[in-house]
């Protein structure tokens, strides 16, 4: 049984000037009305596709309707939540890898609230595509721990083989483990977690991964032998493997663009983005972003992405529609900015600090940094919840 340990507000340590008069309001009573919102996963009707420029996307069958064929990110708008998620606390919950724990922060006051004690190596903290568990990948501890977001509860977990990260398909039938060591892409049951077909690859460090517009292929990066996968997602075949065409190539994150045209991916080596066509599948070209390039997070408007540089404590901004980098935000004390999330309101990014044992709060529209929370060790994917969407796609919140 998951034990939780809860902290008083005076033993969380927060460093760094906060602005004056700035207080995250809850984000689950600042939505829009329920009727403009996205619509819960399984009310399909609600969500009837924009009338655009390019034909309506045949998705992937049983996938909820793509909103708007020209912008993937159209669900995920300022504080629209789902009904899923409306009434669940604001949270920002951090796996520490080192300290096999959760830490649980509040982002209107950046106090820790809670600490969950979880299973051995946790690495990223993923909602469900039903929006109602988060899934902590308890990596070496062969496990997954369902935390309830509404009250922060932990319950009992599940056994999972290495589990380093965990992905959802976009009409919810399968969920997809990310077996790091095993080598292995796993699809197993969403709700019960039992296996249903596993897919050996020949690449060294499956971890991250996108979907195309349509659902159904999804881009999956090989950390440890600089390589990409694209998987058929009704088939759960590989359809197509390729080595990137830089020496020590380290792919991360991956994210889709907007336009469903291409995809981004994060290299750690290469210091940049890898900008790839997924339907070709060509040769991506490289386009450098900072040192240790590694998480990738999309604004609230869908027009920027922001950058973690792991390697030189940076944040690179980077314009979709100019595709080049328009600004970088240096964090004032150094640091080591890894994977996070956007906050419902698109005002805050939130990253996890790998080397540090800390947390990082940054303003998307200053770069200033508004927080620096001291964690345990060896933070990582941490999650902003609950976040605007129909639906997650998994890792530390893809939502549409």
């Amino acid at each position: 049984m998951t034990l939780t340990h809860r902290h008083p507000a005076h033993r969380t340590l927060v460093r760094g000037t906060l602005i004056a008069g700035l207080a995250l309001a809850a984000l689950a009573a600042c939505g829009t009305d329920r009727d403009e919102r996205a619509a819960e996963p399984g009310r399909t009707k609600a969500a009837a596709p924009a009338a655009t420029g390019k034909k309506p996307v045949e998705g992937l069958p049983g996938m909820p309707p793509v909103l708007d064929p020209e912008d993937v990110y159209a669900a995920d708008r300022p504080n629209r939540l789902s009904p899923v998620v409306e009434d669940f606390p604001s949270r920002v919950y951090v796996p520490n890898s080192e300290s096999d724990t959760v830490t649980v922060i509040d982002p209107a006051t950046y106090e820790i609230v809670d600490t969950v004690r979880v299973g051995r190596q946790p690495q990223h903290v993923v909602p469900s595509w039903d929006l109602k568990t988060l899934w902590v990948n308890n990596n070496r501890g062969h496990t997954l721990t369902p935390i309830d977001p509404r009250t922060g509860e932990a319950g009992e977990p599940v056994e999972v083989h290495d589990p380093y990260n965990l992905y959802f398909t976009p009409n919810g039938k399968y969920a997809v483990v990310m077996a790091s060591l095993d080598r292995e892409l796993v699809f197993r049951d969403p709700h019960t977690m039992k296996r249903v077909k596993t897919v050996p690859v020949s690449c060294y460090g499956v971890n991250h991964a996108d979907f195309s517009l349509d659902g159904r292929y999804f881009v999956v990066s090989c950390e440890f032998s600089g390589e990409l996968l694209k998987v058929d997602t009704e088939r759960m075949e590989v359809v197509a493997q390729r080595k990137l065409p830089f020496d020590g190539a380290m792919p991360q994150d991956v994210k889709l663009s907007p336009d469903g045209e291409k995809f981004y991916i994060a290299d750690m080596m290469a210091h940049g983005l890898w900008v790839l066509d997924g339907d070709t599948f060509g040769e991506p070209a490289l386009l450098p972003t900072g040192k240790g390039c590694h998480g990738l997070y999309v604004s609230r408007d869908s027009r920027e992405m922001y950058v973690s540089n792991r390697g030189e404590g940076t944040v690179s901004v980077f314009d979709f529609a100019r595709g080049e980098v328009t600004r970088k935000w240096r964090l004032p004390d150094g640091g080591s900015p890894d994977m996070g999330g956007v906050s419902a309101d698109g005002k805050v990014l939130w990253l996890s600090g790998r080397y540090d044992a800390e947390v990082y709060a940054i303003d998307t529209r200053t770069g200033a940094q508004l927080a620096r929370i001291d964690v345990g060790s060896g933070p990582h994917g941490l999650a902003v919840y609950p976040q605007p969407g129909r639906y997650s796609l998994g890792h530390t919140g893809v939502f549409r």
